[in-house]
Formats: C-alpha cells, structure tokens, sequence
C-alpha cells in the first residue's frame, strides 16, 4: 500500500493535473484492504459531498477508523457545518486585518476568498490575510476552505470570518488551479518525491528548527550528526519548521531543537505531536514544567531540593522591598519566569537597582523570582536523557561579567566552557541534578547547578538544552548523538508495539 493516497469522486476531478497513482476514487478507496504494514498512510479527501453521510463525510470517517491521517478530519467537518463549534474555534483567531484591508473598498460589508492548504488564493502579497489565511488552515486543515468576511456594523468593530465551507476539486476555478497545485506541492513534496531510499529506514523522525533564532538549542553541525545518527539506527531524519504545522502527522517522531516557550509555535507543535501519537521531545508537559520559574522554584522547594534562597514578588512597595532586603541581602538576582540564555535576569545591588529591576521585569511578567546571589566562576550543566546522565558541562561566566551570556545590542557574548566525563562531576552535583528532573519527567534536560562549598543548589532545568558539536559532545563524541537517536528508536518502537 503506498504512504499517501488523494481521494477523489471522479478520476476527472484530477484531470487539470499532473497524473499520479496515488490519485483513487472513493470506491476504490472504500474497497482497500485494511492496512498491516508498517509504513503510515495519509490520506486527502477531495470527495464533493462533505454533508453528513456524503462520499466526503465517509472518506474521512473511515480513514480515521483505519487508522490513516486524513486532511480533512471528521472535526473540520463537524466544526464548519455547526455554527456554535465554529464560533467556538474561532475564538482568539488573530484577526488582526491591517489598514491595507481596510482601504480595499469602504463601502464593502463583505468579500470572499479560498484558502488552499493554508495559502490565500490570490492574495499571497496581502501580509494580514496570508497570516489569517495559515491561521484559518492550522484550526482546520483542509485542502481548499472557501471564507466569507464580514465587516461590522459598530464602528471600530472591522472585520471578522462570517462563514467557512469546505471545497472539493470542482469548486476551484481554471484560474486558480496552478495556484492550487503550487500549495498542494508546497505542503507535501513528498506526494511527488518517495526516494527508494526511505525504504530502508523503519520510522520517520522530524527536527523542528526555527532557521532566525540567533541562539538555537543545536548549530548545524550538531544537527548534521543527529541525522547522522538517526539514519544509522534506521530512522530517517527531516528538518522542518514553523510552517510544516499540519505535516505532522506524516512522523513518527518530533525532536524539537528550538529555543521553547508556552506562548511559541514549539509548544503547539509539541501538543500536536502528543496528540497525534507522536514521539516527542521534549513533550508539552516537560515544556510548561522547565520554562516557568515561578513553577520549577516552587516544586523545587516543595520537594527540599537546593535551590538558592527565592522569593516571589507579585507586587512592587516599600514593604516588599524591605522583605527582599531582610531574606536575601544585596546584590540579589531578579528573574522573568520565562527567561533563557540569562535574558530576563538583571542583579540588583542596592535599593535604587531593586526598585528599577522589578518595575522593569514587572512590566512583563506579573511575578517576579528574586533570589540571592551566589557568586561561581562557573555553573555546571548535567544533560539528563531519561533519567540517565549523558554529559557534564562547565559553563563559565563572561570575563569581567556574573553571567554565563552576556547581551547587548549588537551581539551576545558568552563565557568559556570546558567537558568532563560524568563520573568525573562531584557525586551531589549528579545527585541534585537526577534528583530534579525525577519531578519533570523522562525526557531530556540540562539541569544549572552551582557548588559553593559543600553546598549544592539547582539554578533552573532546561528543556530542550543546548547540544552544540564541539561543546556537550566535546568528550562522548558520536556517541551522545547516537544515545539521544537510540532513546528516539526505542520510544518509537514501544508506540508501534503499543507498549
């Protein structure tokens, strides 16, 4: 059975394009045998009739019971024929529609457009409608959405989707059929491509990658050597990106090596791929766990683990301040709970600085962790994979500086840094370390701890740590890469074996 097959009432349907084998109709469809191998089916349902009990409803519907990803779903269906669940899914839509829509016809009440696969026909150039249009895709993905506007009559109230419908294959004019098959091949090559090598490869593995990140998780070379390593255990490795949202499903695995954070596509690309199956890491639990300070002290605390002594300021006064300085003494460390690579951190040392540092970080966050100052030369960093150490980091502060990274407006600076074999950290560092991220979860973190005499104190644990060829790798070489592949391997293997 081939990975991929588009299903259409009609072979005609598909006539203004290319030929493919993987073109069937719905009989042919409803005639297949039940799929036993081990490959993933996708499915994309062009039927005509998407009403309920039409070729379109049951297309989906059978998919779903096969066990095939299918685009669109029975939920889409349901969603845009129910006005309440569609407004339901609508709600928070960013539709933010920009002056330039604004002055496209003042008189108008309402106007049309489709969306193919995310892309808005016809108007690719118009920023705000491109973006309502992926938005629009992402909430229910679909070959061809057809969307109707409607402007308020308040003023002030401006425009907001007023109606959605599914299309099939024959509600696309002849001008816009390129532009259809342009975002068809957009959105999954791969219908097109299927190179012979993949066969030897048992399961499908995506890296999420945010090509604009000026401080990714892992530079190039490191991820070179992940797909490297996955293609040895026979897992084939593909990059992909914020775009690549509804190409999920086509994995068997997500590892995210971009920088993490609640209000970020990673989180929604880490909550699909749970919900699809997936193997990912690190999971949307783990990520909501490390990436809140407020949380990760609490629980810390909670569970007598070190940490350094921490309070959490809701509000800004005398009174307060007064408390800071009473428990922590000066200088002390002022921390946003959604901070990384040392943003969102800023060290007061007197009053004057304390006021100013959290009138500033409050105006971002609505609590604010302020800890005292426990001066190292450097912090230690223990990568954890499944509750197992895999390497052990020597972070040290910028030169003249207290921080590991040190930014300013035109670069980021960082310390030096040196890689030790684990057996080679001190025993409660390791401890502390294990201790930690038993509260998270298995999967797989870089733990900040600093050792001031006999006294060990975990500073934060990351999600998503740095691996960076050269760095963390400095004293495992190869095999760090292939250990994190191998825990991806056998994850993946208990899934399709429903362990």
């Amino acid at each position: 059975m081939p990975a991929f097959y588009v299903v259409v009432d009609d072979l005609n349907d598909w006539a203004p394009y290319y030929p493919s084998q993987d073109v069937i109709t719905f009989e042919q469809y409803l005639a297949l045998e039940s799929d036993v191998s081990d490959q993933k089916v996708r499915v994309l349902n062009c039927c005509r009739n998407s009403t309920a009990l039409g070729k379109g409803y049951y297309c989906s519907l059978l998919a779903e019971a096969r066990g095939h990803s299918v685009i669109p779903s029975i939920t889409v269906f349901n969603d845009v024929r129910r006005k309440s669940l569609l407004a339901l899914q609508l709600e928070g839509l960013d539709q933010a529609l920009d002056a330039e829509l604004e002055a496209t016809d003042a008189s108008s009440k309402q106007f049309n457009f489709q969306v193919f696969f995310g892309s808005v026909a016809g108007h690719q150039d118009h920023g705000a409608l491109a973006k309502l249009g992926r938005q629009l895709f992402e909430r229910f993905p679909a070959p061809v959405l057809d969307v109707t506007m409607r402007r308020g009559n308040l003023a002030g109230s401006g425009w907001k989707v007023d109606k959605l419908k599914v299309l099939a294959l024959p509600d696309i004019g002849e001008d816009q059929q390129t532009l259809f098959a342009n975002a068809l091949e957009d959105y999954s090559t791969q219908i097109w491509r299927k190179p012979k090598t993949r066969k030897r490869y048992r399961y499908d593995l995506a890296i999420l990658l945010d090509p604009n990140e000026a401080l990714p998780p892992s530079d190039s070379e490191a991820i070179t050597h992940f797909i490297q390593a996955g293609n040895t255990l026979g897992i084939n490795v593909e990059l992909i990106s914020k775009k690549d949202y509804m190409r999920l499903a086509e994995y068997d695995g997500l590892f995210i090596r971009a920088t993490t954070a609640i209000d970020h596509h990673t989180y929604r690309f880490a909550k699909k791929a749970e919900a699809e199956g997936l193997v990912v890491m690190d999971d949307p639990t783990s990520i909501l766990r490390c990436t809140n300070k407020v949380y990760l002290a609490d629980l810390l605390k909670n569970h007598q683990i070190g940490t350094p002594n921490t309070l959490i300021v809701s509000k800004v006064s005398d009174a307060v301040m007064d408390q800071l300085e009473q428990a922590l003494g000066y200088p002390m460390v002022l921390k946003t709970p959604d901070g990384s690579f040392s943003r969102g951190v800023t060290k007061a040392k007197d009053r004057k600085e304390l006021a100013q540092g959290l009138k500033t970080l409050k105006q971002k966050s609505a609590l604010v962790l302020v800890q005292e100052y426990l001066y190292t030369d450097f912090d230690w960093r223990i990568g954890v994979l499944n509750n197992k150490p895999v390497f052990a980091c020597r972070y040290f502060m910028v030169k003249d500086h207290w921080q590991i990274y040190q930014h300013d407006q035109q670069q980021v600076d960082s310390g030096d840094f040196d890689t030790l074999p684990v057996w080679d950290v001190p025993t409660p560092v390791l401890n502390a370390a294990l201790q930690a991220t038993r509260l998270i979860g298995d999967g797989f973190y870089g733990v900040d701890l600093k050792q001031v005499d006999d006294r060990v104190v975990v500073i934060e644990v990351n999600d998503n740590p740095s691996v960076d060829a050269g760095v963390e790798d400095q004293t495992t070489g190869p095999a760090l890469y292939h250990d994190i592949m191998a825990e991806f391997l056998r994850r993946m293997e208990n899934q399709h074996q429903g362990a």
